[in-house]
């Protein structure tokens, strides 16, 4: 994985060819700007499931022109029953930037200051260099806590249904010194967003669940999307993904997803997160300056803002979103800076392990270039 990107919630193989880690680099310009065309959105799609790398596949774009949705493969290994339209998903790290949103509108609010060291609001949690900022940008150094959990397919049945508690996954971080000195350089971390889950907490006296429902989802009415804490089901229409343990395929739709917490545990649907990115994006969601500071980049976090990917594709166009995975699925909220183009796509792994070659790539010039 490319350093300068987010990686995954966890190290498991997803076995697809967009992952949490971001934006895949596409190839060609796009000529004239036409839409998108459905035949090639399908065709990519198809080429993701048909590889083996993927066992279903969904996604939902908008291009200026048009809006539509498209789906392929199954939901579930020996069903012919096709991956429900507009189906829920675990959407891993893009929970991120629902989490960044609730400390933004909380610094509009006066209520926490982006540079003041984190400490001021929970003190002894984590070393008194570290901000808020520097939490949200993952320039923090801290030690990402789920690169010492057992996540390769076999050992992860160990962890698979057990219950977390955010200061145990914490914990993990901090018995480890820092990765490098806060504010020098940038590394992906889960580890951050715990403790922006705590800050919320801390900020709102409610559980972070509670404080992201109510300043996002039910404003939005965002109904299929959730903050599922220890609930190991996805309720409703949903695709199961799977990996492979000792040859054999395992379903791992049903987790607690504690184990990521703020981090990585939310539900969605592509419609709900297509609701998210628009609000977000067309300054709903912050005030003006929080807004500013959302997607800003620095020299040490130059595709990275505050808890937003940020991205200039081969063909120029400039978008911004998260990517996510979580053991099963992989995600993507993509969309331009003026919601004018935008792509939510979910892909379910497949335990065979298979190469999806450009597919990502091919979905990125259509939808964009």
């Amino acid at each position: 994985m490319q350093r300068t990107l987010p990686r995954p919630l966890q190290r498991i193989r997803l076995v697809v060819a967009l992952t949490a880690a971001g934006l895949l680099a596409t190839t060609g310009t796009a000529l004239a700007d036409t839409g998108a065309d459905r035949k090639v959105v399908q065709e990519a799609l198809d080429q993701f499931t048909t590889s083996g790398a993927a066992l279903g596949a969904q996604v939902r774009v908008t291009d200026g022109h048009q809006r539509f949705t498209a789906r392929s493969g199954k939901a579930e290994l020996g069903s012919n029953r096709p991956v429900p339209e507009n189906g829920r998903f675990r959407v891993g790290s893009i929970t991120k930037t629902f989490v960044s949103t609730v400390l933004l509108q909380l610094s509009g609010e006066g209520k926490v200051a982006l540079d003041a060291p984190v400490v001021r609001y929970l003190p002894g949690l984590i070393d008194n260099r570290v901000t808020v900022r520097q939490v949200l940008q993952h320039t923090s150094g801290l030690y990402n806590y789920t690169d010492a959990l057992p996540l390769d397919p076999a050992e992860f049945e160990k962890i698979r249904y057990k219950h977390w508690t955010p200061r145990e996954l914490l914990k993990i971080s901090t018995d480890k010194p820092l990765d490098f000195d806060p504010g020098t350089r940038w590394n992906y971390s889960n580890t951050n967003y715990v403790v922006a889950g705590l800050l919320v907490e801390k900020l709102t006296g409610r559980p972070y669940a509670k404080a992201v429902e109510q300043r996002i989802l039910k404003p939005l009415r965002l109904d299929d999307t959730e903050v599922p804490g220890d609930n190991v089901d996805i309720r409703g229409p949903h695709a199961h993904g799977y990996v492979t343990v000792a040859g054999k395929p395992n379903d791992v739709t049903r987790i607690n997803p504690s184990v990521a917490w703020a981090a990585g545990e939310v539900i969605s649907t592509t419609r709900d997160l297509d609701t998210f990115g628009v609000a977000l994006a067309s300054g709903k969601l912050l005030r003006p300056a929080q807004q500013q500071e959302i997607s800003k980049t620095t020299a040490v976090s130059p595709q990275y803002g505050l808890g937003l990917q940020v991205e200039t594709l081969p063909c120029g166009t400039k978008v911004w979103g998260h990517g996510g995975g979580i053991p099963g699925y992989s995600s993507q909220l993509l969309t331009t800076p003026d919601t004018a183009k935008r792509l939510e796509l979910s892909v379910t792994s497949a335990p065979t392990a298979g190469d999806p070659g450009d597919a990502f790539g091919k979905l990125l010039t259509e939808v964009f270039c």
